[in-house]
């Protein structure tokens, strides 16, 4: 397996990776006008063609018969084109001596706070291939990315997980507060969001704190828990150093991790090493590599062995990353038994 920039040709299985990943990947649209806009600018991205602001590094997760079975992206910066909104939960202190009532109120204050950061999104693996490794190399893979190129990126990473919702697209949070001012239902709210059209968020959401001793005890339980299939995301997250520090999602009340890039393990422990071929043992550990180019990008998993400042992995995983020994790499060992990440 490899994870590498996404090409025009990808678009077909793109689609229907997508169609699969059912209701809420709103990231990502099942539209093939959409798919095709997001892949050409993701190839200008890669060009370095575009300014922070606009940057969309969207890979795919390839099998060695070339079939595209995953996919995951990064943006450089989110709120400098359009706004970028999210609640902070945080605490309303009310007291009266006289009747001996102190209240602590959990209050959901609207904010732009992640303005200019980068954000990981839109990480989906085919359910066929949710075995060994496959999906840590496409969530991480992007981390070694960020590592490598770290100057294309703001300070800190994000990742806005989805939240409780049901097949039929229905949230709680969203049934209890965003249903009284927009006046449409929770998919189409955030269909317009995903697609990027945020302005109706400004135009209609208050910007007064909002208790949430008002909402709906169903809507309370959800706030800041994770949609079950993007819960091993987050722990695969939160083992790269990822924490969730308030923030949820203004829709679905999907916690928003965070963490500076300097901090995440990937980052902070891989290392440019010198390529070498040989036969590493059977026990050796599962590094991450990457073949630090840009356009050209290919980043794979593979058992190898460090010695000194080279890194001794078998010809295949060199023909992967298309290198030859001799050549530079970026790599990290894998975190053993870390959970598997397959969508977000």
């Amino acid at each position: 397996m490899i994870v590498r920039p996404v090409n025009v040709t990808d678009l077909p299985a793109l689609l229907a990776l997508v169609r699969q990943a059912g209701p809420g990947f709103t990231s990502l649209p099942a539209s093939e006008e959409r798919l095709a806009h997001r892949v050409r600018w993701a190839q200008r991205t890669f060009a370095e063609q575009v300014e922070r602001a606009d940057a969309d590094y969207l890979f795919v997760l390839e099998d060695d018969d070339q079939q595209v079975v995953g996919v995951s992206a990064l943006t450089g910066a989110v709120g400098l084109r359009e706004p970028w909104y999210n609640y902070r939960v945080g605490l309303t202190v009310s007291s009266s001596p006289d009747l001996g009532i102190q209240r602590q109120i959990p209050t959901l204050f609207l904010n732009n706070e992640m303005t200019g950061q980068s954000e990981l999104c839109s990480l989906f693996l085919h359910p066929d291939q949710r075995q060994g490794n496959n999906g840590r190399l496409l969530s991480l893979g992007r981390l070694l990315f960020v590592a490598e190129f770290a100057h294309l990126f703001g300070d800190k990473l994000i990742a806005e997980l989805r939240g409780s919702a049901d097949e039929q697209g229905s949230s709680p949070f969203w049934d209890s507060l965003g249903r009284h001012f927009f006046k449409m239902e929770f998919s189409h709210a955030d269909h317009l969001s995903g697609l990027g059209n945020k302005s109706f968020i400004a135009e209609l959401m208050p910007r007064q704190p909002l208790y949430t001793c008002l909402l709906t005890e169903q809507a309370r339980a959800v706030i800041g828990k994770a949609h079950p299939n993007t819960e091993q995301a987050m722990k695969t997250l939160t083992a790269e150093g990822f924490a969730h520090k308030g923030y949820i999602d203004i829709f679905d009340a999907g916690p928003v991790i965070e963490a500076p890039i300097s901090n995440i393990r990937t980052v902070r422990d891989s290392q440019p090493l010198v390529l070498a071929i040989g036969t590493p043992d059977d026990d050796a550990p599962v590094w991450l590599i990457h073949n630090r180019r840009l356009e050209n990008c290919r980043i794979t998993s593979a058992r190898a062995r460090q010695a000194g400042n080279s890194l001794i992995v078998d010809r295949l995983t060199a023909k992967r990353l298309q290198l030859q020994p001799g050549d530079s790499v970026r790599a990290v060992p894998l975190l053993d038994r870390q959970p598997q990440a397959v969508a977000a």
